[in-house]
């Protein structure tokens, strides 16, 4: 699509012997763009998508003035932009399930008389399987090829439905399992920072270059931003609307500038330094918000220690938290093997276009500021439920006890111990049964992994082992760690703790940290302890890592190692051994700890620019297993009714040409009232399956053993499984349950009305729907937080849920109700359901969703209670966009795009 360059910002920019066009921001700003040179750098980015995509109708000339305005008013007015992402990059988990919806919507668009070519992504798309692999074997030398094998055991009919869509699909990649993490792998081989790509423009076949950008399926697609790219994670169903060619509807942000001075002290790591900065942003409060990071304290942060902190937009809170080009960026491309032109390209096209950070620069202009020296930065630890709840190393271990006097009301019970049948020892609340080096958030990072290694040789020499009820494990995001690990030496004493190889991918963050040792686990759940796990991830919801470990912390992976040697988080490493060596002498944390210019000296000598370039050489190709796998040949998919892993999903299902109008909400049930911070994890979760529940019984009935059930993630591309486990994490906890002394049990459980009957929410859901009646789930504040889990919508619309009435949502999960035809209603400032008094038993009417409803219009509910009365709440309809206007009108943005390609 070739630009109506209204501001002549199409220039030539030539970098050593090759020409690329480009879309000039200093022309643009010289033909009437005044002063956008002060813009955040993040926000340039924005701009010259504007420019380069200018059309008349998503992006018109008008737009971009009035984007180019936002130094007046720093994003605070709402203004709605057309972004156009330069790629998609998708992990299995979501991955799936958005090839099952490309899938599908090629047989609707055959039904309505299109071709299937019509279904084919526009831009490129890289699906990276990550999320399958997981710890069922540990502490082994065998470990790694032993859980391969029960990856492909487990999912080789959605590894087939994957390699059939890289053969049916154009610009769509697959980087098959045992590669790494996605958003590891995006930093050190597929993400450029500049992108190109061949383009007529007028008449001409030219190389443009432009800025790299993406939307990914995974919350952490934020990780990125670190090496300059401006991305972030949205649902499934919006990554494949972009896909398609259509634009993502966004407000024009605001843009937090967070200041950085200082360098960090001896001992800090980036993981102390990020657990920092998402507890700063989140008292900060910057949801929908750009964070963009600046000062000289970046000069002492490697591109590592960016990504680090970049990877974690989400727990902060933030769309995004971007780092601007400079050399260090430039030093990170050179040494993880990108090639020479694009680098010089890089650099040269960040220079024209005011894009690189330089010394004695000015600052950008933002719209607030906060500030952190990193010499304040101490050792630090997040939970046991909360990546923002971060304590110092040397607090840990009473804000353990105190949280397990308040939080899970064992205060009495801390010295008492319980053996373990079978084994020599025994176990006790706060004991560490899972220590795990994970997830891309760290393992990206060269320093913390070396440091790891260095601490555990370190501990070998003292004689010091791991606790024996600590199941250990090592997962990098690539193969490049273990390259660099087994070379260095290193690999060999973290194998002595029991940190052997399991697999590549997300393990134990996405909470495929297996099963815990079963005398181990029935200790635990006999007596009901409070067992921990330390991960170097980014996420300990409840729930979420292991169903037996309640209390879960983050941490660099040196101190998972520390606190596997501890095998207790009610400890003060800063005060108390971790051990005794073999004379009896104590051992702290301080003896072990490896120095920073040790760390340094290491990751010079070790990780090289060849290292990267062998490793990805053929990335693609993947192992054995990989290509032994067959897949069909065609361009529609042929489903098979009996499979479990993979079915045809009922959006489609008689879609019309013309949409039916919205219906306005009348009499709608209660289906559960939540309170804040539900996550995603929450509503659709990702781990075991119980065979009680809903999704369990209907897996049974298909011929499924509960040994097979694998995980609620692997089972996406199947809605039957999907809408069984919809709000039916083992924690959540619904206040219609409440009881009369004000205890709300955990567990997908709620009332069906009239009656009060109680059952799982899944049952009273299909109930309901026998009965007709329309159904609203009500929350409190930070509804949706986590991960960009499209499910969690996908099956409350599948449920029969019209509305979720919340005080606030979580920027991603708010996108997604929308995508999927589901209205998002807020409540008024200081109101809720708790202030209303509800207790589920109402029914709420909402008119003005059929006529009259426009972006963020008010609307009012009026709820009627089972003594007859009533009451008015005014609510705030979160449509933000005349596009997700439409979207919604459609019954969600697939129909939409649909209806937009058949003529």
């Amino acid at each position: 699509m070739a630009s109506l360059n209204s501001f002549n910002a199409c220039q030539t920019l030539v970098v050593g012997n090759r020409s690329y066009q480009y879309f000039s921001l200093r022309a643009a700003e010289q033909n009437g763009l005044r002063d956008v040179s002060r813009l955040p750098y993040s926000l340039k980015v924005v701009l010259e998508n504007l420019l380069r995509n200018e059309d008349g109708r998503s992006v018109t000339r008008e737009s971009i003035e009035t984007f180019a305005k936002w130094l007046e008013e720093k994003g605070k007015t709402e203004r709605e932009i057309a972004f156009r992402p330069a790629r998609v990059l998708m992990q299995d988990f979501t991955g799936v399930p958005a090839v099952v919806d490309l899938a599908a919507m090629r047989d609707a668009v055959v039904a309505l008389g299109g071709t299937a070519q019509k279904i084919n992504p526009l831009v490129p798309v890289d699906l990276v399987i990550d999320h399958s692999v997981i710890v069922d074997s540990f502490g082994t030398p065998k470990a790694f090829a032993r859980n391969v094998e029960l990856e492909y055991e487990r999912n080789g009919e959605r590894y087939r439905f994957l390699k059939w869509g890289q053969s049916a699909f154009d610009n769509f990649r697959v980087v098959p399992p045992g590669t790494g993490i996605c958003h590891q792998v995006n930093l050190e081989y597929l993400g450029q920072t500049v992108w190109t790509r061949t383009e007529r423009i007028d008449g001409k076949t030219v190389e443009l270059a432009y800025p790299d950008t993406l939307v990914g399926t995974d919350s952490h697609t934020t990780m990125i931003n670190g090496l300059a790219v401006l991305g972030w994670g949205v649902g499934g169903i919006e990554a494949e609307a972009a896909m398609l060619g259509q634009p993502l509807s966004m407000l024009a942000p605001e843009v937090i500038g967070f200041k950085l001075t200082g360098a960090p002290k001896e001992g800090v790591t980036a993981t102390d330094v990020v657990l920092t900065v998402t507890q700063m942003l989140r008292k900060k409060g910057v949801v929908g918000k750009f964070v963009e990071f600046f000062g000289e304290g970046l000069d002492h942060l490697s591109l590592a220690d960016r990504a680090t902190i970049a990877n974690m937009a989400p727990e902060y809170g933030a769309t995004c938290g971007f780092f601007p080009i400079d050399q260090e960026t430039l030093s990170y491309l050179r040494m993880s093997g990108r090639a020479d032109d694009r680098i010089a390209l890089i650099e040269a096209y960040a220079r024209d276009q005011g894009m690189l950070r330089e010394s004695g620069a000015p600052d950008p202009e933002f719209t607030d500021t906060l500030s952190l020296d990193l010499a304040e930065v101490t050792p630090s630890l997040a939970g046991p439920k909360r990546p923002e709840s971060r304590a110092a190393l040397s607090d840990v271990g009473s804000a353990f006890l105190g949280a397990l006097a308040s939080e899970y009301k064992k205060e009495d019970g801390l010295g008492q111990r319980y053996g373990v049948e079978g084994e020599n020892f025994d176990l006790g609340h706060g004991d560490v049964v899972i220590a795990a080096i994970t997830s891309c958030t760290n393992t990206s990072n060269p320093s913390v992994l070396i440091g790891a290694g260095l601490l555990a040789r370190n501990a070998a020499a003292r004689g010091l082992k791991a606790k024996p009820w600590v199941k250990t494990s090592l997962a990098p995001g690539s193969q490049v760690v273990a390259q660099y690990l087994a070379k260095s030496g290193l690999q060999k004493y973290l194998d002595d703790l029991g940190f052997n190889l399991v697999g590549f991918g997300c393990t134990t963050c996405i909470g495929n940290s297996g099963p815990l040792p079963p005398a181990i686990s029935k200790t635990i759940n006999e007596h009901d302890l409070v067992a921990a796990s330390v991960l170097s991830g980014n996420r300990n919801f409840e729930g979420r890592v292991n169903p037996d470990v309640q209390a879960n912390y983050l941490a660099s992976p040196p101190l998972v190692v520390a606190y596997a040697l501890a095998g207790t988080m009610a400890i003060d490493l800063t005060k108390e051994p971790l051990g005794h060596d073999s004379a009896g002498a104590p051992v702290y944390l301080r003896d072990i700890w490896p120095s920073n210019a040790e760390i340094a000296t290491f990751v010079r000598d070790q990780v090289t620019r060849n290292l990267f370039r062998e490793t990805y050489a053929n990335v693609f190709s993947g192992d054995a297993h990989w290509r032994a796998v067959e897949a069909p040949s065609s361009e529609t998919y042929a489903w098979d009714d009996q499979s479990t892993y993979v079915r045809d999903p009922p959006y489609f299902v008689g879609l019309q040409r013309e949409p039916k109008p919205v219906e306005d909400i009348v009499g709608a049930r209660i289906l559960a009232l939540f309170g804040d911070k539900i996550t995603t994890d929450h509503i659709s979760p990702a781990g075991s399956i119980k065979a009680a529940s809903p999704a369990g019984k209907w897996l049974m009935e298909h011929g499924v053993a509960p040994a097979d059930f694998n995980q609620y993630g692997t089972r996406r591309g199947n809605h039957e499984v999907m809408m069984r486990g919809t709000f039916a994490n083992i924690r959540i906890k619904n206040h219609i349950m409440r009881d009369a002394k004000g205890l709300t049990p955990e567990g997908g459980l709620t009332k069906h009305f009239p009656g009060g009957d109680i059952m799982s929410i899944y049952d009273a859901a299909m109930r309901y729907r026998e009965e007709g009646a329309p159904l609203v789930v009500l929350a409190g504040a930070e509804y949706g937080n986590g991960s960009s889990r499209d499910w969690a919508a996908k099956g409350a619309a599948l449920l029969g849920v019209r509305a979720v009435i919340a005080k606030s949502f979580e920027r991603i999960h708010r996108s997604n109700l929308v995508g999927m035809g589901v209205v998002p209603l807020t409540f008024a400032e200081g109101t809720g359901w708790d202030t209303l008094g509800l207790k589920g038993d109402e029914t709420v009417t909402i008119h003005g969703l059929r006529e009259g409803l426009a972006p963020r219009k008010t609307l009012v509910a009026s709820i009627s209670f089972s003594d007859g009365s009533t009451k008015t709440a005014p609510l705030l309809a979160r449509i933000d966009t005349l596009d997700e206007l439409e979207y919604f009108k459609n019954g969600g943005i697939l129909p939409y795009v649909l209806r937009q390609l058949v003529p």
